[in-house]
This record gives C-alpha cells, structure tokens and sequence, in this order.
C-alpha cells in the first residue's frame, strides 16, 4: 500500500504568509482558523500577558484550531502583533483609520512581534516569537496620502497600515529585524523547526 504523506496546512489567509512559503519551494494548503482572536487578546492582555507573548498564544491558537480538524497535517499558526509603546495597533478599519494610524506611528520607533507554532495531532510541537523595530519619519500628510492611494485596499489586511513591501517603505526611515519577521512569519526558526519534526515535507516538489 502507497504511504500516504501528511499535508502541510497554513492555518491563514495572509497573501505575505502565503507568497514566503511559496518561495521557500514548499506545498501547503490554506485554512482558516476559526477563533476570535480580539477576545482571546483580551483574555491574554487582562491575565497581563506581555505584546510579544499574545503573538505567540494567537499563532498557537491557530495551529491548534486547525489541527483539531486536521489531525494528520502538520499545521502552521501565525499571528502578529505592533506595540508602540504600551498600546496595541491593530489592522485599520477603513483608510481614514489607516491614515491616523500611520500618523500615531510618524517619527517613532515600534515594536512588531511575530509568532509562530507548528502543530499536529492537536498538540504543538514547536513554537516561537521574533521582534522587529521599525522607524517611521516625520513625513508629510502629503506624503502619507499618497502612499495611500498607491497602497489602496492592500492596506487594510496589515497591521499597523503600511506593507514595508509595498509603496509604504516610503514612509520608513529605519528597520532593525528580519525581513520575514516583518512580513508576519519567522520563515528561519520555522524551516529550522520542519526540519526536526517534518523533514519529509522540505523534500515535496511544491504544488
């Protein structure tokens, strides 16, 4: 009998999640995570959980979400969270929103804090955070509607309303971390942890 190999499952429908697996080589699926990630954050913020660890709680969240349902994959959870300072950004609403966010965000530095978790069979068996800092300059309302425009609805999936692959590095005066951190998914650590826990699943010709 033909072994059947378990599938890797992206517990997100992030496009940026999406195209840094895909240009990794690897094949996966896509899945949505079906929890409230604002009432589970509220649970996390209330027990007084730190910004970076709320990261990491949601991606596990999410792995496990899926994992539930699909136990035999090997199932990848993130979330990321943007702190400045003590307050927490979230994705924009509307571009009105994304506009004063960037103007909460012009000329500081802030912290985004990406977790990851790989899963399967319900139960989690690898999980990490990594931390970027980020500066925006004191740009103009000009400046920031313009990249706006050029950004459009794309902006409204990213936390903190700005894709530092897009037009919105424009906005940016310096980037302490790692790309793929940034993006929303520690690509390293997590090809590091498959090739413990699933090499096999490095070697699939990618769909």
């Amino acid at each position: 009998m033909e072994n059947i190999v378990p599938m890797l499952i992206l517990a997100s429908q992030s496009a940026a999640r999406k195209a840094l697996l895909a240009g990794a080589g690897l094949s996966f699926a896509t899945a949505r995570a079906d929890i409230d990630e604002r009432a589970l954050e509220d649970e996390f913020r209330a027990s007084g959980t730190g910004v970076a660890s709320i990261a990491l709680a949601l991606a596990k969240a999410k792995a496990l979400a899926v994992s539930d349902r699909q136990k035999s994959a090997f199932v990848i959870g993130a979330d990321q969270t943007l702190a400045l300072g003590k307050e927490l950004l979230h994705k924009p609403i509307d571009r009105d929103d994304a506009a004063r966010q960037l103007d909460r965000l012009r000329g500081r530095s802030h912290q985004l804090h990406a977790g990851v978790a790989l899963a399967r069979s319900g139960k989690i068996l690898w999980s990490g955070v990594e931390t970027a800092t980020l500066t925006l300059r004191a740009f103009s309302a000009a400046e920031r509607d313009d990249v706006l425009d050029r950004e459009g609805e794309a902006i409204l999936s990213c936390v903190g309303s700005y894709r530092l692959e897009g037009p919105s590095i424009r906005l940016f005066e310096k980037v302490d971390g790692d790309y793929f951190t940034i993006l929303g998914l520690p690509l390293l650590p997590l090809l590091a942890a498959m090739r413990l826990h699933a090499p096999h699943l490095l070697s699939e010709p990618a769909a």
